[in-house]
């Protein structure tokens, strides 16, 4: 299609709620909107002068058609949306990683026998559903929790009190054994009832009624049953102690934060019931890259709660959502009561919001780890980087070279080396900038590439082992003075490549046009990992040469005071500023510092 027939498009668009679909020249859905008003929000994309996120204009370049359909209001556009997200995965949308349906965990209330089993299928059939849980394993995690308090039955088999033996789950307490007529339905029914107000969160109502049919049965002279009761007591009680980090809160809430990286999003959801932690998730979004936060946000609180079969009464959130009076409206129709969005500022509930995040960051460097760690994930990493850049084989050894500097001072260079996709930090080094002044991020880098190999010809060691790929922090600037460096040093053969941070486009010599690779690929990950790691390298020995030039200069002032006491003071007191701050007498303790010297120290600092 062309920008012509567009433009005809977008003339014909009505300023009423609705929701919009884009589609590339084969006809794929490529992004599902919704709009207030269809006209003013489509035309946005397209208007001269808009600012555009890169992802949003890599967006629009694609686009050769459009469909809409207009809604009643807002909310019918939400849930239009959503659904439309779900069905079509849209490359340009935040979605939910693995989207598919959640598990819950169901307890079947029509049954003579409730069993508690995994599903993820939500029906209006009696049974109550609490979840939904991340994934599979975190839902059995949670289930084998739950079978060492609550013996309820797991089994499939029909119940008729008659079978001639109970199955392990029997033997091990993990069941009341009705299959043999251990236990009447009444009691039974009792563990259901324990079970259910244990997931709502009533622990404490819990252990009160259990702690009454201790009693009764140890009045009764049932001490084999009183003592299993006592040990659900304990269990309920130890699950409880865990619990406490959200003592200072009140009430019914879900806490949602999230860490942001690339192209995917980490979101905790930690759910408070009765003022109790009673669980946590974590989700993976993908397709975050330039996404607001808000965006990020309110794409997540519609998906995840789309299929919740609970939603509390109010939501504490690190970040604020697009289209608050809509998203909540959806919310409280849902619910079928009031709901409350909140971005705390101060106070324990922003504590525990901040809790929550540090989770969501703690969980999202774990998962970056994990991802590029499986020898699965780097062979694949390694064997893509080569089939990109053109490499005659795998680049097992790449070293990643960075300088940090401010306006030219305090400048360093360091270089980090993976090895098979593994950081190998006993082989990194680090370069203090000798030969040039003021600033020149490219002969800095010519630098440390010159010495780095000239070390190479005369030295043994992890000096002499010669990398598959030189990889440089920059793009075609920074990429041209590295080559120059290493033709000079006679190690042009090496194969280097420029990862600029802006588009995080690869350039490589002899090729005017930048290599794109997918955000999702795992050779780019693996690149973008080693840069950020030589960044860091860099700026941790920036900052350390920077507070010695600066606690240098600061005591050269100081008539007396030579190397030697500079050194024996930074030992003492470890910076300028406690050195300022001490008396003059815990100065004069110091070795070398008489008092007279020590005077003259305070004045002068």
């Amino acid at each position: 299609m062309t920008a012509s027939y567009i433009t005809e498009q977008l003339r014909g668009l009505p300023p009423t709620p609705g929701v919009y679909l884009f589609k590339d020249a084969e006809g794929n859905i490529i992004y599902v909107g919704k709009a207030s008003s269809l006209r003013h929000r489509v035309s946005s994309y397209f208007g001269s002068g808009q600012k555009l996120t890169p992802k949003i204009r890599r967006m629009v370049s694609k686009v050769a058609d459009l469909e809409y359909f207009v809604t009643a209001s807002e909310q019918e556009a939400l849930i239009l949306e959503l659904n439309l997200i779900k069905q079509h995965h849209p490359r340009y949308n935040v979605r939910l990683k693995d989207d598919k349906s959640f598990p819950y965990l169901k307890i079947n209330l029509s049954e003579d026998w409730p069993r508690v089993h995994i599903t993820r299928k939500l029906e209006a059939n009696g049974g109550r559903y609490f979840g939904p849980f991340a994934s599979a394993k975190s839902i059995r995690q949670t289930l084998k929790l739950l079978k060492g308090i609550f013996p309820f039955r797991s089994c499939t088999r029909p119940i008729t009190g008659s079978d001639p033996r109970p199955c392990l789950e029997y033997d091990i307490g993990h069941c009341l054994a009705p299959c043999i007529g251990k236990t009447s339905r009444a009691e039974y029914a009792e563990v259901i009832k324990q079970l259910i107000l244990f997931l709502e969160g009533k622990q404490e109502k819990v252990v009160k009624q259990l702690e009454s049919r201790m009693n009764k049965a140890a009045a009764e002279m049932d001490f084999e049953k009183a003592a299993r009761i006592r040990d659900q007591i304990q269990a309920v009680v130890e699950v409880v102690e865990g619990q406490r980090i959200a003592a200072k809160t009140k009430g019914e809430q879900d806490v949602i934060a999230f860490a942001n990286d690339r192209d995917q999003a980490y979101v905790q959801v930690f759910f408070i019931r009765n003022s109790k932690l009673i669980g946590r998730e974590s989700f993976v979004l993908q397709g975050t890259r330039y996404e607001e936060p808000s965006r990020i946000m309110a794409s997540f609180i519609q998906q995840f709660y789309a299929s919740a079969p609970h939603i509390p009464p109010l939501l504490l959130l690190q970040h604020p959502v697009e289209d608050t009076e809509t998203l909540q409206g959806w919310l409280q129709a849902k619910r079928g009561g009031a709901v409350s969005i909140q971005v705390p500022r101060r106070g324990s509930k922003k504590q525990l919001v901040d809790i929550v995040a540090k989770n969501a960051h703690q969980g999202l460097e774990q998962l970056k780890i994990k991802q590029l760690a499986s020898p699965v994930t780097l062979s694949a990493a390694l064997e893509e980087i080569k089939e990109a850049l053109n490499l005659p084989h795998p680049p097992n050894r790449i070293e990643g070279y960075d300088i940090s500097d401010i306006q030219g001072a305090a400048a360093v260079g360091s270089m980090v080396v993976f090895d098979k996709g593994k950081a190998r930090p006993a082989h990194y080094r680090r370069f203090k900038i000798k030969s040039v002044s003021g600033v020149d991020d490219y002969a800095m880098l010519a630098e440390v590439l010159k010495r780095r190999f000239k070390r190479a010809d005369a030295a043994s060691g992890t000096w002499a082992i010669m990398p598959d790929l030189v990889l440089i922090d920059g793009g075609k600037g920074q990429l041209s003075a590295a080559l120059a460096a290493m033709q000079e040093m006679g190690a042009d053969s090496i194969p280097a490549a420029g990862l600029a941070k802006e588009n995080e486009e690869l350039f490589i010599p002899r090729q005017s046009k930048p290599i794109v690779l997918p955000p999702s690929s795992p050779g780019l990950q693996l690149l973008q990992r080693l840069r950020d790691e030589a960044h860091r390298f860099a700026l941790s020995y920036h900052h350390k040469v920077r507070r010695r030039q600066t606690f240098a200069s600061a005591l050269d002032s100081v008539p007396g005071i030579g190397a030697k006491r500079k050194k024996a003071l930074l030992r003492r007191f470890g910076s300028v500023k406690a050195i300022r701050e001490a008396s003059a007498e815990e100065l004069a303790d110091v070795s070398g510092i008489t008092k007279s010297l020590a005077q003259k120290i305070k004045e002068n600092l």
